[in-house]
C-alpha cells in the first residue's frame, strides 16, 4: 500500500512542494489506528507521520495510556499541504480510498481521529472537533461492509497551543484504552 501511495499521482498535494509521500508508522496488525490530518514539515522530511513536536506529544500520551506499541498511525492525506495548511475536503477525498484500504488491511478494533479535519473527513460530519470529541461514532467503509468504532479527539498540535485542553484529550485516551481492553462480547 505504501508503494501504491508513493506512485499515486492523483493528489495535487504531491506536486505542491512535498518531498515524499508520508504513509504510516506502527505495527501493521495494531488494534488501534490513529488518523491525523496531514504531514507537516518534520513528517515530510522524515517520511513518517507524527514525528515533530505534536507527534512527540502524541507518542507520550499513547505511551502513558499503554497504547504506544498498539497504534498504527497515518493521516487523511499523505503529502504535506503547502505552508502546513489544513488539507481540503477534496484532497482528503482523493486519498480516502487509500485510508480505507489501510483500515481494511490493518483491521483495527478502534480508530482515534485526531483533529477536526480528520474527524469531519472520516465521519462525514460538519460539527467542529470540540463538539465531536469524546463521543463514539461508527466509521463505515464506502460499501458499508466494514464498521469500526471511531473516537474523535483533539489534535496534539492544538494541545501544544492550548495546554489546558490536555485533560480532555487524556480523558478520551483513557476511554479508548478501556474500550480496547474490554473483553469481546460473545456473538
Amino acid at each position: 500500500l505504501a508503494a501504491a501511495i508513493a506512485a499515486f499521482d492523483g493528489c495535487p498535494l504531491k506536486t505542491q512542494g512535498a518531498k515524499q509521500a508520508v504513509f504510516s508508522r506502527g505495527p501493521g496488525d495494531a488494534p488501534l489506528m490513529v488518523i491525523g490530518e496531514g504531514p507537516g514539515a518534520d513528517e515530510d522530511a522524515r517520511g513518517q507521520p507524527f514525528v515533530g513536536r505534536a507527534g512527540q506529544l502524541l507518542d507520550r500520551m499513547l505511551k502513558a495510556a499503554g497504547l504506544q506499541e498498539r497504534a498504527f498511525i497515518t493521516n487523511t492525506v499523505f503529502w504535506r499541504p503547502p505552508g502546513n495548511r489544513t488539507p481540503t475536503p477534496q484532497e482528503q477525498a482523493v486519498c480516502a480510498p487509500f485510508v480505507e484500504r489501510a483500515i481494511t488491511l490493518v483491521k483495527p478494533k478502534l480508530i482515534l481521529l485526531v483533529g477536526g479535519a480528520s474527524a469531519k473527513s472520516m465521519l462525514k460530519r460538519e460539527e467542529g472537533i470540540l463538539s465531536l470529541r469524546g463521543r463514539w461514532f461508527e466509521w463505515r467503509s464506502e460499501d458499508g461492509a466494514i464498521e469500526v468504532p471511531a473516537l474523535p479527539s483533539l489534535h496534539p498540535a492544538f494541545l501544544l497551543r492550548q495546554p489546558a485542553a490536555k485533560k480532555k484529550a487524556w480523558q478520551d485516551l483513557l476511554m479508548l484504552a478501556e474500550r480496547l481492553d474490554r473483553p469481546e462480547r460473545p456473538h
